[in-house]
C-alpha cells in the first residue's frame, strides 16, 4: 500500500484531519504509517470565505490565508504526511482484499483507508461514491447539496467522510472538528481501540 490513511481534499476538513494525524505520527501506535492529503483547493467554500466569528481567528482573516497557512503549517510542523498537489481525484474503488485505490488525472495510489473531505455540491464528481450519494440533510433544499450516508462519518469499513459532505452545515469550525473527529477515529483504530486525542501542552 502507498498510504495506511489518504485523505481526499485540502479544505477545512481535510486539513484539520491530516494535522491531527500528523501530530500523532511521533507515536509509538503511529510507528510505520504513512499517511498522504491530496490537496483538492481549487473548489473549496475557503476561496471566497471571510471570517468574524470563528474563535481563535482574527477578525477578517481570509479563507485564502488559511488554505495558504494550513498548506505551511502541515509542511513545516508535521512532514511525515504527504501533501500531493495539483492533482484531481477521478475514481475511488475498493480492493478485493482491503484498501481502496484512488484515480487521480494523474497517478493512481493505494490506501488502507480513505477519508473524503470534498465539497457537497451536486454532482459528485468522483466515481465509485455513486451508492453513498443521498440528499443533504442540512441544507436548503434549494441549493441541491448532497452527503454520503455515514454513521459517525464512516461510509463503509475503511472509507470515511468528513465536512459538509458528511451531512455536517458548512460552517468553518464544524468542518474542522469534524475532519478531527474522524483522525482521532483512525488513530484510535491503530492504537489498537484504545482512545487517543493528541494535544500539545504548555511546559
Amino acid at each position: 500500500m502507498d498510504f495506511d490513511v489518504l485523505i481526499v481534499g485540502g479544505g477545512a476538513a481535510g486539513m484539520s484531519c491530516a494535522l491531527v494525524i500528523g501530530s500523532a505520527m511521533n507515536k509509538p501506535f503511529a510507528e510505520g504509517k504513512k499517511a498522504g492529503i491530496i490537496l483538492h483547493q481549487k473548489a473549496s467554500h475557503l476561496q471566497s470565505a471571510l471570517f468574524n466569528n470563528v474563535l481563535g481567528l482574527e477578525p477578517g482573516t481570509t479563507g485564502n490565508s488559511i488554505l495558504k497557512r494550513g498548506k505551511e503549517q502541515l509542511q513545516n510542523l508535521y512532514p511525515e504526511v504527504s501533501l500531493i498537489e495539483r492533482e484531481k481525484v477521478k475514481e475511488i474503488s475498493a480492493l478485493p482484499a482491503e484498501g481502496f485505490e484512488v484515480l487521480t488525472n494523474k497517478k493512481t495510489y493505494t490506501a488502507k483507508e480513505v477519508v473524503v473531505a470534498v465539497g457537497y455540491e451536486a454532482p459528485m464528481r468522483i466515481k465509485g461514491l455513486e451508492d453513498y450519494i443521498v440528499p443533504h440533510q442540512r441544507a436548503k433544499i434549494s441549493k441541491n447539496r448532497i452527503q454520503l450516508k455515514n454513521d459517525d462519518h464512516l461510509v463503509a469499513p475503511g472509507l470515511y467522510v468528513a465536512g459538509a459532505l458528511a451531512g455536517w452545515r458548512s460552517q468553518y469550525s464544524i468542518a474542522c472538528g469534524s475532519g478531527a473527529s474522524v483522525a482521532t477515529d483512525i488513530l484510535t483504530r491503530w492504537n489498537h481501540g484504545e482512545h487517543v486525542k493528541v494535544h500539545d501542552k504548555l511546559v
